[in-house]
């Protein structure tokens, strides 16, 4: 019961005010943008379809009650609540009239097919490979791999996508330059292979960078663990080089390193917009890119409410997780 009422209570708390003030700013901020996307809309439609006054009128009128913008600021902004309450973000207007939701329903399973495969691998691989190179700094393979990595990280990372589709898509066509996938959509052996064939590309530039950061994060972070005095005792005493490494380096470097897993996790409802622009992919960042050149605020609120969303809940787990993962939060 303590545990609920000092620990748990005040974090959920804590989700629940990130939340509020983050969709918050959400409203505001587009409404202080100078483009107004009814007047966008009015002006394209205008000079296609409408010619009549009247009409110009009723359209505006009707677009200003699809948007949310018609009333005083504060009569809007309850309208905004009570439409988020109920899952309703309003239609696209890239896509009119398409829901916001249905575009992000559609745009969300290949992101996180894409971020949550490289993100997962690339924190394993990070963590691994960095623990090893600090308990083995003198090893040449740990010497090479670490020059690999930190040459590789500094790499704008356009520049490095960019590298990847000259060699594997244009010299050695080896993999498709831009998609999703090809092909029927119906669920067929051809049909994953070719999803497979087209995210490899972004896929392995994510993670080249992820790996290269979380590489370099983690050898520091276990560099000061390899030349503590529970490490120096642990070989002293003849324990297993595999389990000091597992047990007392990497276990004593975990927390952080969960918690930039955890906010990795929850950021994918936001996309990988570089990457997903780069390759043409069909995720949440190619959607958010789209709707900014065509100021469709609707569909950027509506990512960014899911990304924060996302992010809040990915860091009340890891507050959550922490006593099982820290015995000094536990016995605090």
């Amino acid at each position: 019961m303590n545990f609920l009422t000092a620990y748990a209570l005040p974090r959920f708390l804590q989700w629940i005010v990130v939340i509020f003030v983050g969709s918050t700013v959400t409203f505001i901020i587009p409404r202080l943008l100078p483009t107004d996307p009814v007047e966008q809309t009015l002006r394209r439609v205008s000079t296609t379809a409408l010619t009549d006054p009247r009409a110009v009128e009723s359209f505006r009128n009707a677009m200003l009650d699809l948007y949310g913008l018609q009333g005083t600021p504060l009569e809007q902004y309850g309208r905004f609540w009570g439409r988020l309450i109920h899952g309703d973000l309003g239609p696209s207007l890239g896509a009119f009239p398409t829901p916001v939701t249905q575009i992000i329903r559609d745009g969300l399973p290949w992101t996180i097919g894409l971020l949550g495969f490289t993100t997962l691998l690339s924190w394993l691989l990070g963590i691994v490979l960095g623990s090893l190179a600090a308990y083995y700094p003198n090893r040449r393979w740990s010497n090479v791999l670490g020059g690999l990595l930190v040459t590789v990280y500094p790499v704008p990372y356009v520049i490095l996508a960019l590298v990847l589709i000259l060699v594997f898509s244009y010299y050695l066509p080896i993999f498709p330059l831009v998609g999703g996938s090809s092909g029927n959509t119906s669920f067929s052996l051809a049909y994953v292979g070719s999803i497979v064939q087209h995210s490899f590309l972004p896929a392995l530039s994510l993670l080249l960078v992820g790996t290269a950061f979380r590489f370099i994060v983690a050898r520091a972070l276990a560099s000061g663990v390899v030349a503590s005095d529970p490490v120096a005792y642990a070989e002293i005493a003849g324990i297993p080089r595999r389990r000091i490494i597992f047990a007392y380096v990497l276990r004593n470097t975990l927390l952080p390193q969960v918690t930039d897993l955890a906010l990795g996790l929850g950021a994918l409802f936001e996309g990988a917009l570089i990457t997903e622009v780069v390759f043409s992919y069909p995720g949440i960042g190619y959607r958010v890119y789209t709707a900014i050149l065509q100021a469709d605020f609707n569909m950027i609120m509506g990512v960014t409410i899911f990304s924060i969303v996302g992010i809040a809940t990915a860091a009340l787990l890891v507050d959550l997780a922490y006593p099982l993962l820290d015995p000094r939060v536990r016995y605090r």
